[in-house]
């Protein structure tokens, strides 16, 4: 069977698309998934993500991670499926979509390279020793860092990712340092279990825990400096609970092509 696929980044996290509203293709297959995200063998990609048809809402996203299996929220991928539902026509520059931590709300710019997400609220900030434990879509470990550019964020990054208290869930491990007005952040990522160019739930995570972290209140605005591009979130918390939390940032198709899956 021969699909149709489109490749979009979103600051250089990459995934593979497929407007799956005819329900042609079966999905709930990890080897054909992992087989078409293979940087060598396949496509190439972060993650794959398939945009359906749902009453109620204008589409919606379904997401695999690039091991096949599926996965909690990706923000950009969810920044990445609203620019592909404008590109099909779907949507103008707003739109409601359900993914599979509940609905989502974004708006998109005119030219529709330019995603503003809403994100889930968030009331619940753990700590373990040092580092801040949370929840945004996706389960996130934040620990700040000296000399980011210089770390090997995958062998410690995997370390923690499979140490005794993570390793059966699973967590994204964020590495933080401070720049500027916001901060620069490596992610290492579960399901991809290597260090990503970029993680949108991650850099969520990132600000609503450095607000915690510095006691900060209010509306809050916060840039952040990931390895493929800027990104930027901004919300309200009130010292106990994080709401009108937005990721935006760039959300670019790369090309399309098709590809046999049979």
């Amino acid at each position: 069977m021969l699909i149709n696929f489109y490749k979009y980044q979103g600051a250089g996290n990459d995934f593979i698309l497929v407007d799956n509203r005819d329900d042609a293709v079966n999905h709930q297959n990890p080897g054909l998934i992992a087989r078409l995200c293979d940087r060598r063998f396949g496509i190439g990609g972060d993650g794959m993500m398939f945009l359906q048809n749902l009453e109620g809402y204008d589409f919606e996203m379904v997401y695999y991670n690039a091991d096949g299996q599926p996965s909690s929220m990706c923000g950009n991928g969810g920044r990445c499926i609203v620019a592909f539902a404008k590109h099909l026509g779907i949507i103008d520059t707003e739109t409601n979509f359900l993914a599979v931590d509940g609905p989502h709300y974004a708006k998109i710019s005119a030219s529709g390279d330019w995603v503003s997400l809403q994100m889930i609220d968030v009331d619940t900030i753990k700590r373990d020793n040092g580092a801040y434990v949370l929840n945004t879509g996706s389960p996130h470990y934040i620990t700040l860092a000296d000399n980011l550019k210089d770390k090997n964020v995958f062998q410690e990054g995997r370390a923690i990712r499979n140490n005794d208290t993570y390793r059966k869930e699973g967590i994204n491990i964020n590495f933080v340092e401070p720049s500027g007005e916001g901060y620069f952040v490596r992610t290492y990522e579960r399901g991809v279990e290597d260090e990503t160019f970029a993680c949108g739930t991650g850099v969520t995570a990132v600000a609503l825990a450095m607000a915690k972290h510095n006691n900060k209140t209010g509306h809050i605005n916060t840039p952040i400096k990931a390895l493929g591009g800027d990104l930027n979130i901004h919300f309200d918390y009130d010292g106990k609970k994080f709401e009108s939390i937005f990721l935006e940032g760039p959300a670019v198709k790369v090309f399309e092509g098709e590809v046999e899956i049979g």
